[in-house]
């Protein structure tokens, strides 16, 4: 099978480079990197690239992130996260080869109270979850066969992300401020690209993706916490682990105290029982994810590390 993936110089398409690899022949393109390079915001260049290479699957990582800039970049933002779904699901409703394309809790206000399933109404704050949920009807319009995977608080020891930023922090100042009534589960972004390999590889022809295609949440499991309770968890780990730097101690704050110019969800907590149910698979707790993202990230005095590709393979079926 010939699988063309998006974005792959991202935390999510670095990881997903790696698990889609055994499923068959891949080709990973991004801006920059060890990869097929291309301007993704080019879509006659998208276009040309989906012509010449003819995939059989195509797989949707890349993304416009940064979520104050949407603010102040509307257009940028939209070309990436709704413009180019676009044209990918055109060419896969065309060919009839399947997309798989990856977004945001952002899609929702954070008003809940509970999980928000995959039928919870939509109410985007912003241009960066309007964008996202632009994207995701674009799909949906299209008729192109796919999968639509809903996650949030996505983090890796690859890219910019919240854990690193914190924990660089944490080393070179005494105090933190980190917000503390914003709610949802961070996800370790490979285990959301095992998650997804898993789950493709559960799809084995036409009939199985027309049976389990459609939108899916695929986001850690577990109690949910805040921003300063992950960043207290894996400040702690990093203290359990030796690393050899004093780290700052760590302040809760409210979302008030930390004005931002995009607004954030208060609740981010996203159900993943739809996706569990139809792949046989079950979504870790994000203190496990945690854990096993920090063994490769700070490993335990002799150790090599890097435990945690396999242990959450392994946690991935049921």
């Amino acid at each position: 099978m010939r699988i063309l993936l998006l974005g792959a110089s991202g935390q999510l398409g670095h990881e997903l480079t790696r698990c889609l690899a055994p499923l068959g022949e891949l080709t990973t393109v991004a801006r920059s990197g060890h990869h097929r390079a291309l301007d993704l915001s080019r879509l006659d260049l998208v276009e040309q690239l989906l012509g010449a290479l003819d995939p059989e699957l195509i797989v949707n990582a890349a993304a416009y992130t940064a979520v104050d800039r949407a603010e102040d970049e509307p257009e940028a933002c939209s070309v990436l996260n709704s413009e180019l779904p676009a044209r990918l699901a055109a060419r896969a409703a065309a060919s009839g080869c399947p997309l798989v394309h990856y977004s945001t809790d952002y899609v929702f206000d954070g008003s809940a109270t509970v999980p928000y399933t995959e039928e919870s109404p939509t109410a985007p704050l912003g241009v960066y979850g309007r964008s996202k949920f632009e994207g995701e009807q674009h799909i949906r319009r299209s008729g192109c066969t796919h999968l639509i995977l809903r996650s949030s608080w996505v983090y890796s020891t690859h890219g910019h992300n919240f854990l690193k930023t914190i924990l660089g922090l944490a080393q070179a100042k005494p105090e933190l401020r980190v917000v503390d009534d914003q709610i949802g589960t961070p996800t370790w972004a490979r285990a959301l690209a095992q998650l997804s390999a898993a789950a493709l590889a559960r799809l084995p022809d036409r009939a199985a993706w027309q049976q389990r295609g459609g939108t899916y949440h695929v986001s850690a499991g577990g109690e949910p916490t805040s921003w300063f309770g992950f960043a207290d968890a894996f400040v702690a780990l990093a203290r359990e682990r030796g690393l050899d730097r004093p780290l700052a101690r760590l302040r809760p704050i409210r979302t008030a105290d930390y004005p931002t110019r995009a607004r954030r969800p208060a609740y981010s907590v996203l159900d993943n029982g739809r996706f569990e149910r139809a792949f046989g698979l079950r979504v870790p707790p994000w203190r496990r994810q945690l854990r096993w993202c920090m063994e490769d990230f700070v490993p335990m005095p002799g150790t090599a590390g890097g435990a945690g590709a396999q242990r959450t393979a392994a946690a991935g079926g049921r």
